[in-house]
């Protein structure tokens, strides 16, 4: 991206990674295309996309160019970097490094023993969420001259997580053990591994109710009720109950009357 790259200039860009997702999604094309695409947004030194394996609790890189140390960090212990934590939040956009306090640079193994060794100094990491709350990737990218990402480069970074989470979301057909959304409510296979138990407080969730009313309802204690939540969630691999709701209603689970 040069000095003189204009917001039309940048919207338009952003328009050929669109495409370039779409054709990823569909498998014409690699995902290195997205990258590729994405270099006219925003310049950069290295980039990657991953893929978050819940069963083997990983990322993978499907494209990216960071050296081998750093995607090794990535893929298999960025999500324990404290730093994860604040960019799991689907409610926040991109965590830029030039917006991080630095104490939890500080507190970072990924900046100190990773993005420092190779220079870094500014760049993002956003986290990709599915339309049903499914975390489902990352988008990292660096660079190590002290570039100016204009304003409008930042939105449309935020604004592409949807083609991006699409992009790296599996295309053929779910990994082994991954539950689609079309399994249906009474599926003898327990959908995503949940007991009977979890998949009524499951149900419950999808109409709002909070964990003393669920409680009541299932004869059980609202503590009980948290526990089962905090289950249904590391089962599910889900950052809240909301979008465990959003689940259970795409899966078509409904409370009982």
């Amino acid at each position: 991206m040069t000095a003189e790259q204009s917001t039309a200039d940048i919207l338009d860009a952003a328009v050929h990674v669109r495409e370039a997702a779409r054709s990823a999604t569909s498998g014409v094309t690699g995902v290195d295309t997205v990258l590729a695409a994405l270099s006219e947004v925003m310049e950069y030194d290295h980039a990657s996309l991953t893929r978050w394996d819940p069963l083997r609790r990983r990322h993978t890189t499907l494209a990216g160019s960071y050296p081998d140390e750093a995607t090794a960090y990535i893929e298999t212990r960025l999500h324990h970097d404290p730093m994860f934590s604040v960019l799991r939040s689907p409610a926040r956009g991109g965590l830029w490094l030039r917006d991080v306090p630095w104490h939890l640079l500080a507190a970072s193994p990924g900046f100190q023993e990773v993005l420092c060794p190779l220079g870094i100094e500014d760049g993002v990491a956003q986290c990709l969420f599915a339309a049903d709350g499914r975390y489902v990737g990352m988008l990292n990218v660096s660079t190590r001259r002290p570039r100016r990402t204009s304003d409008p480069a930042r939105a449309v970074v935020t604004l592409l997580t949807e083609a991006l989470a699409a992009a790296v979301g599996p295309c053929a057909g779910p990994p082994p053990g991954e539950i689609t959304t079309a399994v249906p409510a009474v599926d003898e296979r327990r959908p995503g591994g949940l007991s009977p138990r979890e998949l009524q407080v499951l149900a419950e969730l999808t109409v709002g109710r909070t964990n003393r009313e669920i409680a009541a309802r299932l004869h059980i204690t609202p503590r009980t009720v948290g526990t089962h939540i905090e289950h249904i969630l590391a089962k599910l691999d889900l950052p809240n109950r909301a979008a465990a709701a959003a689940r259970a209603a795409a899966w078509g689970i409904e409370p009982s009357r």
